[in-house]
């Protein structure tokens, strides 16, 4: 038998160093090739660090939270035959502790909220389950992960009959089968007292939008605007074009039609298409409309970036948009498309409210946020009839925008989206 040292990657952009994430393995368990093993952190981006070999995991490099070089020892993985190891990696690499790690814990940033609780009703099932520490990941595909999450299932809590312990969608099934005849949870534990605290470190992606969000508060003068629009014609236009086209083109929803709306308003407003250097005192105006669109992930906030939207028809933005949104959800969005963005649009969905204040995406001076559309009765040329209403909460760096051209770009946007003709008018 040989060890295999696996160490730091290079990762590139001119990384030195990474912040270990979240580890996938422990001392002790059995990986085979490609087997994630663990999840490290840039400065935007979440990196899957995989198994290269076979073999059983016999020495940690570093604890979640920590900051590691590149080139240093990130994990020992015992195999058949010689391994890698060299004489110079002979200092043994930290071992793993009994420090328990922090589960994840979602929080709401930027006024978006978290991923949902698991509901009560899928709570209560008892069904095959394993025991696992609270921090220990099971092993599952992106597409078990989510169907666990819309059954309100612990994952931690399901045996996986797959390969090296791996969930599987039966598995689901089977944990909610025997759960089912199990559900009799007693309702007094509803109301029995609880005194139990836990500490949650902060640390990988939540780390970084915790930094991000307050430096961008501590930095630009942000103030907030907030205007009402009509968007019954679009909904109805939207809807048409989906029911013409749906089938062959993909489904439309409202984002393509914002970013259409912003690419249209910036010609007129192009202060709010910038980034601004404080350091420097300079602001940079761009041609080229790369709008970020903040998403939400289970690692927390990601901006993943359309790039060119002054270039995109409605179905590239929203094709674009979709495939954004399905990779920073997996965690599988590269470096690249996590940044470059020179205005961001941010979309708090059903669960929109009535207002929010977005926080700038630093260095942009603009962001425009998204409440959610409801009807109600409006006076339309004396006549009090039904409407979808919808608010825009966008928040600007005073520093460089002021109130009323921040006001009269937003006006801007409301003209387009309340007279849809308008987007396509050349």
């Amino acid at each position: 038998m040989g060890t295999h040292v696996i160490k730091m990657p290079d990762i590139g952009e001119g990384i030195a160093e990474v912040e270990l994430s979240q580890w996938h393995v422990k001392v002790g368990d059995l990986v085979v090739e490609d087997q994630v093993l663990a999840d490290v952190m840039t400065d935007k981006a979440m990196v899957d660090i995989p198994s290269p070999v076979h073999g059983k995991v016999i020495a940690l490099g570093g604890q979640p939270g920590e900051v590691m070089a590149v080139g240093s020892i990130l994990i020992s993985i015992e195999v058949e035959g010689a391994g890698n190891l060299k004489e110079s990696d002979k200092p043994a690499p930290v071992a793993a502790k009994e420090t328990p790690v922090a589960p994840k814990v979602e929080a709401v940033v930027e006024n978006k909220p978290a991923v949902a609780a698991p509901r009560p009703a899928a709570a209560v099932c008892q069904g095959p389950m394993v025991a696992r520490e609270a921090d220990e990941r099971p092993l599952a595909s992106p597409a078990v992960r989510k169907h666990a999450l819309d059954l309100g299932i612990q994952l931690r809590l399901v045996r996986g009959s797959g390969p090296v312990g791996r969930v599987l969608h039966e598995d689901l099934d089977a944990y909610l089968a025997q759960g089912q005849s199990n559900a009799s949870a007693p309702v007094a534990a509803a109301y029995a007292q609880r005194n139990d605290e836990e500490q949650i470190q902060v640390i990988g992606m939540r780390r970084k939008i915790a930094q991000r969000m307050q430096d961008a508060t501590q930095r630009a003068a942000h103030f907030s605007y907030v205007e009402e629009i009509d968007v019954t014609a679009i909904e109805e236009l939207r809807a048409h074009l989906n029911e013409k086209h749906g089938a062959s083109r993909g489904k439309l929803t409202l984002l393509p039609f914002l970013v259409r709306a912003l690419v249209v308003a910036l010609r007129d407003f192009p202060q709010m298409n910038a980034r601004y250097d404080d350091e420097a005192q300079v602001i940079t105006r761009l041609g080229a409309v790369h709008v970020g669109v903040a998403t939400q992930s289970d690692v927390g906030l990601m901006v993943p970036v359309v790039r060119h939207a002054e270039a995109r028809s409605l179905w590239d933005s929203a094709a674009e948009i979709s495939r954004l949104a399905n990779a920073a959800r997996n965690g599988k969005a590269s470096r690249d498309e996590l940044s470059g963005s020179t205005i961001t649009l941010t979309s708090l969905g059903a669960l929109g409210g009535i207002v929010s204040t977005p926080v700038l995406n630093l260095p942009e001076v603009a962001i425009v946020g998204v409440n959610k559309i409801v009807e109600r009765p409006m006076v339309v040329k004396g006549q009090v009839v039904i409407r979808k209403m919808m608010n825009l909460s966008s928040s600007f760096d005073h520093r460089v925008v002021d109130g009323m051209d921040a006001a009269l770009f937003i006006q801007a946007i409301r003209g387009l989206l309340e007279q849809p003709a308008t987007l396509f008018v050349e």
